[in-house]
């Protein structure tokens, strides 16, 4: 566990965040506008709320799962110690906010998993655009192209997680749910702006 704080703490600014019909509970990260690891299971999300709350965390779910296996990746093969070190907060981050959300959900009694059909989603700009060909293809570039490779895509998937936070921020009705989205704001763009860097670093 200590290992496990210490990597977040490396990458405060860091936090990752998918598109459905269900409830879910949002998840948090550690560093600003975020709340630490250690409180996540204990946030309670309350059961008032409307579908669009249950279609941006069921999104979240989806898009989070998605950054776990490109994470995941880059923990193996990633050059660049500072983007290892990311990857492995993301990691778990991401994995205590998908516990707080799924539990958000269940305790609506909404499902988990998100409604794929392209027109439940058509008006909020469609699912999450990271594809399975692309993340697959993490694990078969070539290692000198890893990183690069890497934050091009997760800069484009972390992009899509402030978009959909700001749908939730201004149709939302649970408070947690919006407080969520509001720090999946913040920490989002403090990680693509470090990751920014590393591109130019």
């Amino acid at each position: 566990m200590k290992r496990r704080l210490i990597a977040v703490a490396l990458v405060a600014p860091f936090v990752l965040g998918a598109c459905g019909t269900a409830k879910e509970a949002p998840p948090v990260a550690a560093g600003k506008g975020t709340v630490a690891a250690e409180t996540v299971a204990e946030i309670k999300a309350g059961d008032d709320h409307n579908d669009t709350d249950v279609m941006f965390l069921q999104m979240m779910i989806f898009h989070q799962k998605q950054g776990l296996q490109m994470t995941s990746t880059a923990m193996k093969r990633a050059q660049s110690p500072e983007l290892k070190t990311l990857a492995q907060a993301i990691q778990a981050t991401e994995k205590d906010e998908l516990a707080m959300v799924e539990s958000w959900l269940k305790g609506w009694g909404e499902s988990t998993e998100v409604d794929k059909a392209p027109s439940l989603h058509a008006d909020h700009g469609g699912l999450p655009g990271t594809g399975a060909a692309e993340i697959k293809a993490l694990t078969t570039v070539k290692a000198a192209q890893f990183d690069t490779a890497f934050l091009n895509l997760f800069l484009a998937h972390q992009h899509q997680a402030m978009e959909m936070s700001k749908i939730e921020k201004t149709g939302g009705k649970n408070e947690e749910t919006k407080k969520f989205a509001e720090r999946v704001q913040q920490s989002r763009q403090g990680e693509i702006q470090q990751m920014l860097k590393l591109m130019n670093g």
